[in-house]
């Protein structure tokens, strides 16, 4: 690795840019332009995301104060704020989506062979929202309550490395269930949601395409036995039953048999009433499943507390949604750096460590406290030894 490079060009070189710029050109985003490409505006918004800049104005400043190193982070020119906030709303917020997707699909390929503590075959989803709050004033494109605005974030978690294999962003009043609808599908798959997520007809257009999901009935549904499994009850589950759906409209929209598990935990002294189309992996499996969906509560607040999407740089629509993408992107690259360098750091620890050295010239793994890389300086042929005798 060049030890001329900077940190943020190091990071900057695990991107594919080659795909980048297709999806420019298929999207026309660089057509007329003229002081700021896309690549520039998202390396740029990458580095506040790097650097936790609050404002334009905090970007602009920060970038002046190393105005000497621009061109080694692979910019050409000073950043201005204005350049910078035309660029946020006139370029194409799809380019940075579809460029997050590609990223996690190579983040996905590198974490297929972890565990999650539970030892199963299939690939294992947690499905979530989080709320943006925004102002009213200032957003009133997203429309949420009469007083406020947000923007919601819907995301689907690959559970083997914490790596958002799904994300779609919408206005606060769109409903979590809504988000089925749009789901591509994998069979054999399983979709672990909480209960906002119970809507048969929905459940059903799943279980069709062969996927599975696991989630939490609600005190209102109407059902009877069929046919009850014998369980060992010291282990917290209280019954494991074989259910159909007894309701006028649940019954039409779920006209096959499910699987009811009751479990109370030890801990909380809590009862969880456990749906699941799944009759193959144990009751003890399906909980543990279920207690796995805190993953994606944790995602949410992780990128809440160290990316930046509560602040934004620009108020429109496509500010909001580039910023948003590219705020995955970092998280993305991170968790492929961590992968492809091997290194035993936390993503916290990563992002801290990064936020501070992005302008040092060092190799990556020379900036972790008791990393045993060492540069070998005798590799670059072209460096002179001034102290040889």
């Amino acid at each position: 690795m060049n030890i001329g490079k900077t940190l943020f060009a190091q990071l900057m070189d695990f991107l594919p840019w080659k795909t980048f710029h297709r999806i420019v050109d298929r999207h026309d985003g660089d057509r007329y332009v003229k002081s700021m490409t896309c690549a520039d505006q998202f390396r740029v918004m990458a580095f506040a995301q790097l650097t936790y800049r609050e404002s334009l104005r905090d970007i602009e400043v920060c970038l002046s104060a190393q105005s000497a190193k621009l061109y080694h982070m692979g910019l050409r020119q000073e950043i201005k704020r204005s350049t910078l906030a035309d660029a946020n709303e006139a370029r194409d917020w799809r380019i940075h989506a579809e460029f997050a997707q590609r990223l996690i699909e190579q983040a996905r390929k590198l974490y297929a062979g972890d565990g999650f503590g539970i030892a199963l075959e299939n690939t294992a989803y947690a499905l979530d929202s989080t709320t943006i709050d925004l102002c009213l004033s200032l957003f009133p494109w997203a429309p949420f309550r009469t007083t406020k605005s947000a923007v919601k974030m819907h995301t689907l978690l690959d559970l083997r490395g914490n790596i958002p294999s799904f994300i779609h962003i919408s206005d606060g009043k769109l409903g979590d269930v809504n988000v089925l609808d749009v789901l591509v599908l994998e069979a054999g798959a399983i979709y672990v949601m909480d209960r906002g997520y119970l809507d048969f007809a929905r459940l059903y257009t799943l279980h069709l395409a062969q996927a599975f999901f696991v989630t939490r009935t609600k005190s209102n549904t109407r059902l009877r036995r069929v046919y009850p499994a014998t369980v060992d009850r010291s282990t917290g589950i209280i019954c494991d039953q074989t259910i159909a759906l007894t309701g006028t409209t649940s019954r039409k929209d779920y006209p096959e048999h499910l699987r009811r598990i009751r479990y109370k935990d030890a801990e909380t002294g809590n009862t969880l009433v456990f749906l699941t189309n799944n009759f193959v992996l144990s009751a003890a499996t399906i909980w543990a499943l279920y207690k796995s969906r805190w993953q994606v509560e944790l995602f949410f607040k992780w990128i809440k507390q160290h990316l930046r999407i509560k602040k934004f740089y620009g108020n429109s629509e496509n500010a909001v949604k580039s910023q948003i993408w590219i705020a995955v992107s970092v998280y993305v690259l991170v968790a492929i750096v961590k992968k492809r360098l091997n290194l035993d750091a936390s993503l916290y620890t990563l992002l801290q460590i990064f936020s501070l050295t992005l302008f040092e010239k060092m190799p990556i793994q020379q900036a972790f406290a008791g990393s045993e890389y060492k540069f070998d300086q005798a590799s670059n042929g072209n460096q002179l030894n001034l102290f040889a005798f």
